[in-house]
């Protein structure tokens, strides 16, 4: 990395809510996307176990494997040169317990190059979030909507909506900030609810479905650019359409190499 270029860490994100900037996050899953990404000025790369979904076809994050996440993780690590690179810790990664956990999130950081790891849930994970932390390595919270979770909750559905759930929502927060996790995802939770969150803790809240009021925004790639297929969600801007410019430019390739127009012939020899 040029000496010039600063890798933002976990503690620049917190400066940043300090000074009121606003925190700029995408996913990112392979080299070449996290180098346009960081050229463009993202803060934060989050290597998601989204990819379970736009990358390998499934339904859900469960099937995704801590070795899936190293690979890419590694691959986002080697094509960033600034953001921070967060990477999440999947399914069974971190739930049995916490020396499991620790050793999980440590080869996310040693193999895969790691900035951060991410976890789901509240007051259940806040042991591992602890040890993690005291051993020196980066956490982020998550709370709200919990892909991993999808079963128990009955689908994707948009969470903390009534007062008491809100106010357990609230009080997880809470409790990540206090265990030591340096910013929290708030997924699909009413604006007021992320809005409060926010305003309690000292560490960034970053949103995703959660309106405005969160101190950063996160969201999957390939929705942002038009790239995903089938669902998706409501919230979601599209800032390009890169799927039908894709398509367009795979049938122009096709065409022109069944019509014999690429590549082009070579120019006839002038004759003596």
């Amino acid at each position: 990395m040029p000496e010039h270029i600063k890798r933002l860490r976990a503690p620049d994100l917190i400066e940043k809510k300090k000074r009121g900037e606003k925190i700029v996050v995408l996913t990112a899953y392979d080299a070449t996307m996290a180098r346009i990404f960081d050229a463009a000025g993202v803060d934060c790369l989050l290597v998601g176990d989204s990819l379970g979904n736009v990358i390998l076809g499934f339904d859900t994050t469960l099937p995704v494997t801590l070795e899936a996440m190293v690979h890419h993780t590694a691959a986002v690590s080697r094509g960033a040169s600034r953001a921070l690179v967060v990477a999440d810790m999947p399914f069974l990664s971190y739930q049995v317990n916490t020396e499991e956990a620790v050793r999980n999130a440590g080869r996310l950081m040693r193999d895969g190059g790691a900035g951060a790891v991410k976890l789901e849930g509240g007051r259940p994970v806040l042991d591992a979030v602890r040890r993690m932390v005291e051993i020196g390595i980066p956490v982020m919270g998550h709370l709200g909507l919990l892909p991993q979770s999808v079963h128990q909750l009955g689908g994707y559905r948009r969470q903390a909506t009534r007062g008491e759930d809100a106010r357990k929502l609230i009080e997880d927060a809470v409790a990540l900030e206090e265990a030591g996790a340096f910013a929290l995802v708030l997924e699909m939770i009413p604006a007021e609810v992320a809005g409060e969150v926010t305003a309690k803790l000292r560490i960034p809240t970053i949103g995703i479905g959660a309106g405005p009021f969160c101190d950063g925004q996160v969201l999957v790639c390939y929705d942002m650019l038009g790239l995903s297929q089938g669902f998706v969600p409501s919230f979601v801007k599209r800032y390009a359409d890169c799927g039908e410019q894709m398509r367009q430019a795979v049938e122009r390739y096709a065409r022109e190499v069944r019509e014999g127009r690429f590549p082009t012939p070579p120019p006839q020899e002038a004759k003596a």
